[in-house]
């Protein structure tokens, strides 16, 4: 396969809701470009793009997936993204390479939480975005209700181009108000289309939207407008023009209808694509960081330019290795090619170069800038590093993966598979970034944070199969801290005889509750040689090792002073451990009498939520012993501002799942720590009694 120049490429990134029609569609299009001979299909697990075996167990995407063909004498590369809201890791990684997003909509559903949420990322990398309708053919389906809610949810800039002559089972025919002609599609025969003119019964609908679709496109430029004010209309090619421009600055999202299964509005796509969207040269330069002249430099994308490379995914094939998928912004890759780790400064050699079939490899001699391939066998970039000519310390700047939340904690089912878990799950984080690994050292517990639990059940059946290790998943543990609420004082004397020298230490020992957040303080106030001075230390250190271990249900001792004021000793029997073992006593007496109490950690909390979810979000918060401290507006969404104990996030995503279908968004920070009600630290030292039992 011949490189290909940049002006000649279109970088396609489709991404939707699960369920929309992503797949079948990249499938269709594929097909379209003679990529495959054949319509795969997901019930089979015979799709290009969806080819791993969880993918096919669970008939839906859990990677981002390349495909690519040629459409007059274009080449279009097509990445198939997970519509799951667990993988939108994925999502994101591909949109950061992506010139142009399609965003599927599924009619016979409208608009989902996904679409919201593809929204927003193309916000955020301020992509240009296309609406493809889909499952036309389907029972129950609604092309006007649809757009309708498009135009709600995203603004009045989404704009029809086509319109289906008749919905639902038996669909064939688009009517195109752009080119303002009918077409007529021979379900499931590639390259059917047949342009006539617009029947007289769909002409008034056809003439109406394609005034709204000249108004809409000569509001995104002012030549454009004084055009259309003096001719009172625009050409094919003028519109053309402008929807191309309206899609580079965000002004305009076009609408086109599809049936992808029956292969109905695909090759109309397909042109538009190659027509409007933009190249990588009309796309524009990318910023990059160089560490050197520490500032933000412009990267055109020119083949003759200096070579940076971005890795915007990594994964691991049975006798294959690591594969490495990424995007030439500028210059070229070849095999054998020597380039600069940015990030690390790590020397790496290019072997073969290949652009991707879905899992199928084909070798080609150079990708030029603007295009997207994939390499083999990198020896240490991953995700987000950026590879570079030898003097190039550009970066490009990293992949902002969704936050994962749901945490778990992972033992291993077998004694001794720890490191065999540690290096797995090293391996999977190097493919999928959006999950996180903790250790908590407190209670020795690997901790799995995760988008949500079929992104848990994913990384775990990953963890068995390539790594051959099983782990049973619990609860995080919630670390409280035991403090005291009044001052107290205590005697604490260890005195032994068993024949020969005895031992004997005698401590008394005042606590003082003092600032939250203070920790733990010890100090001396004893006089005249009754505790000698060189028994201070040990007297300090059986304080310090008992408040560590806590009395009342095994947690820290905190916010707490200690001090030793008074004591005895007998100058042959006394030694540091008695006065240890003395000090550890009379700290465990006082600590019983000021009135001690548990303390639990708590979280502030930001909930992003639909507004008709609010008044349901707020009383879940109430019921986990969570304060409401405000609530502010953010367009369509209401943003809650609160607090809540760390226990009660055990569950809090599940119930955002539950309560308002994912639309709701949430991001949680360690805040403080407070006193925990009386009736839940008894049953939590109640628990702890039972266990030491």
């Amino acid at each position: 396969m011949q490189a290909v120049q940049p002006e000649h490429i279109r970088n396609i990134v489709l991404a939707g809701h699960a369920g929309s029609g992503k797949t079948i569609l990249a499938e269709s299009m594929a097909l379209q470009m003679n990529a495959t001979n054949r319509l795969g299909s997901i019930e089979n697990g015979t799709t290009i793009s969806d080819y791993a075996e969880d993918e096919i167990a669970r008939q839906h995407s859990l990677n981002a997936s390349l495909i690519h063909g040629t459409w007059n004498d274009r080449k279009i590369n097509v990445i198939d993204t997970p519509g799951l809201l667990d993988f939108h890791g994925d999502v994101k990684a591909a949109m950061r390479v992506a010139d142009t997003v399609l965003i599927t909509v599924n009619t016979s559903t409208g608009v989902e939480v996904g679409t919201d949420i593809i929204w927003d990322y193309t916000q955020e990398y301020y992509k240009p975005a296309m609406f493809v309708l889909t499952k036309l053919d389907a029972d129950r389906t609604s092309y006007t209700g649809t757009v309708d809610e498009l135009r709600n949810h995203f603004g009045h800039l989404v704009t029809p181009i086509q319109f289906p002559a008749e919905e639902g089972l038996g669909h064939h025919i688009i009517i195109d108000v752009l080119l303002m002609k009918q077409l007529e599609f021979s379900p499931d025969k590639p390259g059917s289309m047949i342009v006539s003119e617009i029947p007289d019964l769909y002409r008034k609908r056809a003439e109406d939207l394609h005034f709204k679709l000249v108004e809409a496109v000569a509001e995104t430029d002012e030549e454009l407008m004084n055009k259309y004010f003096e001719v009172g209309t625009l050409t094919e090619d003028e519109l053309r023009g402008g929807i191309k421009s309206g899609l580079l600055t965000r002004t305009f999202f076009p609408v086109f209808c599809t049936s992808p299964l029956h292969l109905i509005g695909t090759q109309r796509l397909l042109n538009a694509i190659v027509n409007l969207c933009p190249s990588p040269i009309e796309r524009g330069p990318e910023h990059a960081f160089c560490s050197t002249e520490n500032h933000e430099k412009l990267l055109n994308p020119d083949p003759e330019g200096s070579t940076v490379a971005f890795i915007f995914k990594t994964m691991s094939e049975p006798r294959v290795g690591e594969i490495s998928y990424l995007r030439v912004y500028s210059g070229h890759i070849e095999s054998g090619h020597e380039l600069i780790d940015a990030q690390t400064g790590q020397l790496e050699k290019l072997g073969q170069i290949h652009v991707m079939q879905g899992q199928k490899k084909e070798p080609v001699d150079k990708l030029l800038a603007g295009d997207i391939g994939m390499v083999v066998k990198l020896k240490d970039a991953h995700t987000n590093d950026t590879l570079a000519d030898k003097g190039t310390d550009c970066r490009i700047s990293p992949i902002a993966f969704p936050e994962p939340l749901l945490a778990t904690a992972i033992t291993p089912s077998a004694q001794g598979d720890e490191e065999k878990i540690s290096s797995g799950l090293h391996h999977l984080h190097e493919e999928d970034p959006s999950f996180a690994i903790e250790h908590d050292t407190e209670f020795n517990q690997t901790i799995l944070k995760t988008l949500g639990e079929t992104h848990l059940d994913t990384i775990i059946n990953r963890l068995e199969k390539k790594f051959n290790v099983s782990v049973v998943t619990g609860p995080v543990r919630i670390p409280y801290r035991e403090a005291i609420r009044s001052a107290s004082s205590a005697q604490g004397k260890y005195k032994k005889q068993s024949g020969g020298r005895g031992q004997y230490g005698d401590v008394w020992m005042r606590l003082e509750p003092t600032e939250r957040n203070t920790g733990f303080e010890f100090s001396s106030e004893v006089v005249g040689g009754v505790v000698p001075t060189r028994y201070l230390p040990a007297v300090e250190k059986g304080a310090r090792e008992t408040a560590a271990e806590g009395i009342l249900a095994g947690y820290p001792v905190v916010d707490i002073k200690a001090v030793a004021y008074d004591g005895s000793h007998h100058p042959v029997d006394s030694s540091e451990h008695a006065f240890k073992i003395a000090s550890s006593m009379a700290f465990r007496a006082a600590f019983e009498k000021a009135k001690p109490m548990l303390l639990e950690p708590c979280y502030s909390l930001s909930v992003k939520t639909p507004e008709q979810y609010t008044g349901e979000i707020a009383g879940e918060i109430s019921t986990k012993r969570g304060r409401i401290l405000g609530m502010d507006t953010d367009a369509r969404f209401q943003i809650i501002k609160a607090t809540i104990p760390q226990s009660s996030l055990r569950d809090f995503h599940l119930q955002m799942v539950r309560l308002t279908q994912s639309r709701a968004r949430y991001s949680c920070a360690f805040s403080h720590y407070e006193e925990m009600p009386q009736d839940i630290a008894n049953r939590i030292v109640a628990g702890n009694s039972s266990r030491k039992g």
